[in-house]
């Protein structure tokens, strides 16, 4: 009787975790550019630019993609459009200062910035009514 008992419990648990993910606001725009955010950032921390160097125009692509979408329900629209629209100035910086030949250390710290500007978006923007 235990054993059907502490199933039950783990059956419940893991439906009320699915529960809370499948409500978990999505926005195809953010998962776009954080794809090509990562294998871009992650070498830069370790002093590998080479993929900002390769991608930096597809950076600047995704997050105008993502500025120009509706900003899903579950995500505050006048929070994120502020912070969306400096993370498009951020990676067209980029991208210039990658066109430009910076060098690695100024590429390093102004993908350090976007990145900061990923997660401001992804931490502060969701609504908290739903």
């Amino acid at each position: 009787m235990k054993k059907v008992k502490a199933l039950f419990m783990m059956f419940a648990i893991s439906l009320a975790t699915l529960s809370v993910y499948s409500q978990e606001a999505k926005w195809q725009q953010m998962e776009d550019f954080h794809g090509v955010m990562s294998v871009t950032f992650h070498p830069a921390e370790d002093d590998n630019l080479k993929p900002l160097k390769e991608k930096s125009g597809a950076l600047a692509a995704n997050a105008k993609a993502w500025q120009k979408g509706a900003v899903p329900e579950g995500f505050n629209a006048g929070v994120t459009k502020p912070i969306l629209k400096r993370l498009v100035k951020q990676c067209n910086a980029i991208n210039k200062a990658v066109a430009d030949g910076k060098p690695d250390e100024e590429l390093k710290k102004m993908i350090i910035e976007a990145h900061d500007i990923f997660h401001e978006i992804k931490e502060k923007c969701r609504s908290t009514d739903h």
